[in-house]
């Protein structure tokens, strides 16, 4: 009998957050953007020029974003894994005990604690105390550069969209199609990325819809005042 290997969907976190923000953020702050445009100034060259700035802006705006951010982390993590290995040199008794310790409070006995922080010490000491003690790992490591291109690709695939609507939608009829079309495409993309991270589907979509309406609904009361006290 053969055994299946288990589903875990943290192994997923750092791309899947970083691919459901900007796909959410592509699709929803383009739309409102063009939204706005559309309810002030029903010209289709201003709001094809805006969907295109907009999306253009927002992906460079989110890699650069998500760049900085990640490599923070990752400085942080060097940090750690520099001054553990300093620390590994200079007392590797005390980094062992408190290896052990960690075991400890896991539950482990005392003899078999110390036992297995010296195998594991032996093994590779660094990577033992990267894991264990400051929880760094292969999942959770910081990706700046992967982290980067996942936000820049899923911002510009959601803000495709509604580029796309602004060139096919009837001119008189364009908020409401940017808004139809955006709101369907985000309660699929909250589906998925619901399934993909193995949460519950009808509360992703509900919650999306409901942001993505107050978003939308805002930047076209406002386009729409602005549009009146402009004419």
């Amino acid at each position: 009998m053969h055994h299946q290997l288990e589903k875990h969907y943290v192994n997923r976190v750092g791309w899947l957050r970083a691919a459901v923000l900007g796909a959410n953020d592509g699709l929803l702050s383009t739309t409102s953007i063009v939204i706005g445009v559309a309810a002030a100034s029903p010209d289709r060259n201003t709001i094809i020029l805006a969907a295109l700035a907009g999306m253009i802006a927002g992906a460079m705006s989110m890699a650069a974003g998500e760049y900085v951010s990640v490599s923070s982390q990752e400085d942080t993590e060097k940090a750690d894994l520099l001054r553990e290995k300093r620390e590994l040199e200079e007392m590797p008794e005390v980094e062992l005990q408190e290896l052990a310790k960690i075991y400890e409070k896991r539950g482990v006995s005392k003899e078999t604690a110390l036992l297995v922080a010296t195998e594991l010490t032996n093994h590779d000491a660094l990577a033992a105390h990267a894991h264990d003690e400051l929880g760094i790992n292969e999942i959770t490591q910081a990706k700046p550069l992967q982290a980067a291109m996942a936000s820049f690709g899923s911002f510009a695939l959601g803000a495709l969209l509604p580029f796309a609507v602004s060139l096919l939608a009837p001119i008189q009829q364009m908020v409401y199609f940017q808004y139809g079309f955006s709101i369907i495409f985000l309660m699929i993309l909250g589906a998925v990325s619901a399934k993909t991270g193995g949460a519950k589907i009808g509360i992703a979509v509900m919650r999306i819809c409901f942001w993505g309406t107050i978003a939308m609904g805002v930047t076209a009361l406002i386009g729409h005042l602005f549009g009146v006290s402009v004419s």
